[in-house]
């Protein structure tokens, strides 16, 4: 490192060379002026010295940052998480303590992810990225509104932080809605009653809605929702237009008075920060980034939230950006393991794991609540000179919980440590450098909290939201050292903290439990089953009034859902790991009209089209016949049982390296080698 000092009268430099790193000049006292000989020398050797210093302020002079608390651009509407796609299916079967501590990581304030809004899927009994959420309308004539988990999750949330913004969003719709048309009146309906059991059941105020996850949209029918909203008190829920790739929905507005006054927020999927000019012109609408993100939770992914975060609105004046997902709190092979704010994905052990962006969403969400406001471009918000981007924010007007604060969100993010899923990255630079902030109509003589996260390829020598020594400034500013790959806040707020339990860490995680038996004794009526991911339909608990068993698991989606996606036809629920290779499944079935039974083994892919592409199944018909498959299509062995409506029957499937077997019965019914097996 090098230090400067200077003699007041007049001086010249001499450089004393050191051990690396201990560089110093120095001053030579002399009363004669330096010749131009020395002066010439004593330039080159700053010179050379600089090249080989890095880390140092003398070499160049920091950037000068002024930041205006009395310029105000637009409302903070907060950061959210999206609990959709069946991404926190596993979460739900943790047992305490360890479910409410990673709830309490998720939700509570200044203690974690602290997070402003909760976006959670409407089940439409369809594939939607990890598996399918139940439909609270099974049919027309049906009504439930305790299926699936979304509203216990909103239940937590709303238990941590009452204050937390509640946002909901269909992927698909049963098919009986509109004879298959989703927009339509019936879908209107179907999500009124939605909305309105989650006041009238859960106490629980949707304060969003969408349209179609990554659909098209039309301007009809979101005039339609709009005045049924209305027209069931519902004028406090806001509309959400249109979840999609890009910004098509400003054109739709653009002469559409009324449209534009039904939509509240223009919600995009993956902007890649940026916006149009149209949309940023608009007046009253909120711009978001819906949904975003969607990486693998490792420093490059966190590397990329922090970097959206701050950018969004740095770049696309987005007000809001929400992680899909919340939690990966799904099976290993399905889609897009790993993604999440942290890792939930072994309840049978109680193992959870906290990843980068949990505590990179903190150095946001600690430090301002929605209705705060960003300050102006220029003054509170830009990039820096060298790299880098910085947002301030400060509360909004009537916040008198607390006025005179303030937060500044700084980050570093370089292109190859911060590259999302998508879109691609155009290249970029960023340097270490320092910055000297003027505080301009802020309160310059408040001690300055200052946390920093710094994220490494080598995630064991990462760290993650440590609070640092106080930035004390000096005469209403104050220079800070900004590396690379590295988060910081400065800010008045004395609330945040880096929350922990005081008991042992979670244990660690170990295989799926074998053998394992369930017989859904334990479980209400429409409960989700302990491990069960459905794939395709909805397997949801059932008390018969046919058989003797008190309850059971049934299907119950009995014509095809509008999907989202291409899923298969064919419904199927998981369990269990995809590296299990010997193993023997069992199953009773009981056949109520059509249909058939599956046990199935060795399946390795889920999610959009693979539900039923890999893996063994041996499949009985209500007409008695039976068949042995690798994959949906490639027959093994099959033949002919005698099957009575009204009668359960037993299938065994037996896979031992390249020998499959299986009974109906307790009967040997075959018995085939298949070299392409694994072992």
């Amino acid at each position: 490192m090098g230090n400067l000092f200077k003699n007041k009268r007049n001086w010249d430099w001499v450089l004393q060379l050191l051990p690396i790193n201990e560089a110093v000049i120095k001053p030579s006292y002399n009363t004669m002026a330096p010749s131009p000989l020395s002066l010439a020398i004593i330039l080159l050797s700053i010179i050379w010295w600089c090249s080989f210093i890095i880390e140092t302020s003398l070499c160049e002079q920091p950037e000068i940052i002024t930041i205006d608390g009395s310029k105000v651009e637009r409302v903070f509407d907060g950061i959210g998480g999206l609990s959709a796609g069946a991404s926190s299916r596993l979460l739900y079967d943790y047992d305490e303590p360890y479910r409410s501590q990673i709830l309490d990581y998720l939700f509570k304030p200044s203690f974690g992810a602290s997070l402003h809004i909760l976006k959670v899927e409407i089940g439409g009994d369809c594939q939607s990225t990890d598996g399918t959420e139940p439909s609270h309308m099974h049919t027309r004539t049906d009504m439930n509104y305790e299926r699936g988990y979304e509203w216990w999750l909103m239940i937590e949330a709303k238990k941590r932080n009452p204050s937390i913004l509640l946002y909901a969003l269909a992927w698909g719709v049963p098919g009986w809605i509109g004879n298959g048309n989703f927009f339509s009146q019936d879908n209107v309906d179907y999500h009124v009653n939605w909305i309105k059991a989650a006041r009238s059941h859960y106490n629980l105020t949707i304060d969003y809605v969408g349209i179609w996850n990554e659909r098209s949209c039309t301007a009809d029918y979101i005039k339609m929702l709009r005045a049924g909203l209305d027209k069931s008190s519902l004028q406090q829920t806001k509309i959400v237009a249109c979840d999609q790739f890009g910004f098509g929905v400003v054109a739709m507005m653009e002469g559409d008075r009324q449209l534009a006054e039904a939509i509240n927020v223009v919600g995009v999927h993956y902007p890649g920060t940026m916006s149009t000019p149209a949309a940023i012109a608009l007046n009253h609408t909120a711009l978001w980034a819906s949904e975003d993100y969607s990486t693998y939770a490792d420093s490059t992914g966190g590397g990329c939230w922090a970097r959206i975060l701050n950018q969004n609105y740095v770049n696309g004046y987005m007000t809001s950006t929400i992680t899909w997902s919340l939690i990966a709190a799904y099976y290993e092979g399905l889609p897009f393991f790993g993604d999440g704010l942290m890792w939930s994905v072994c309840p049978w052990a109680g193992n959870y794991q906290l990843k980068s962006p949990l505590w990179i969403t903190a150095h946001t969400t600690q430090f301002a609540l929605p209705g705060w406001q960003y300050l102006a471009h220029g003054t509170g918000v830009g990039h820096f000179a060298q790299g880098g981007s910085y947002v301030t924010l400060v509360p909004g007007q009537g916040d008198d919980n607390h006025k005179g604060e303030f937060s500044l969100i700084i980050e570093m993010m370089t292109h190859d440590h911060s590259q999302c899923v998508r879109p691609a990255l155009p290249p970029y630079n960023v340097q270490n450098q320092n910055v000297t902030f003027v505080l301009g109509a802020l309160d310059g003589q408040k001690p300055l909290h200052f946390w920093k996260s710094c994220l490494n390829q080598d995630e064991t020598k990462s760290t993650w939201f440590e609070e640092q020594p106080k930035i004390i400034p000096t005469k209403g500013s104050f220079t800070v050292y900004l590396e690379t790959d590295c988060v910081y806040t400065i800010s008045t707020i004395s609330t945040a903290s880096k929350g922990s339990f005081p008991s042992a860490p979670p244990p660690s995680c170990h295989a799926f439990p074998l053998p394992y038996k369930e017989t859904f004794d334990s479980y209400a009526p429409e409960a989700p089953p302990r491990y069960l991911t459905d794939q395709t339909g909805t397997f949801t608990i059932f008390k018969p009034s046919n058989t003797s068993s008190d309850l059971v698991l049934r299907q119950s989606v009995t014509m095809p859902p509008i999907t989202w996606c291409n899923e298969s036809q064919t419904p199927i629920s998981y369990i269990g790991s995809p590296s299990w290779a010997d193993i023997t499944i069992s199953v009773d079935v009981l056949i109520e009209k059509t249909g058939y039974g599956v046990a199935g083994g060795r399946s390795s892919s889920g999610g959009c089209g693979n539900s039923y592409t890999t893996g063994y199944f041996l499949t009985l018909g209500v007409d008695g016949q039976w068949n042995v498959t690798v994959g949906a299509t490639q027959i093994l062995a099959s033949g002919h049982v005698t099957v009575r409506p009204g009668e359960w029957h037993t299938l065994q499937l037996d896979l031992q390296k390249t020998t499959i077997s299986g009974q109906i019965d307790h009967v040997d019914i075959f018995r085939v080698q298949d070299a392409s097996a694994k072992e």
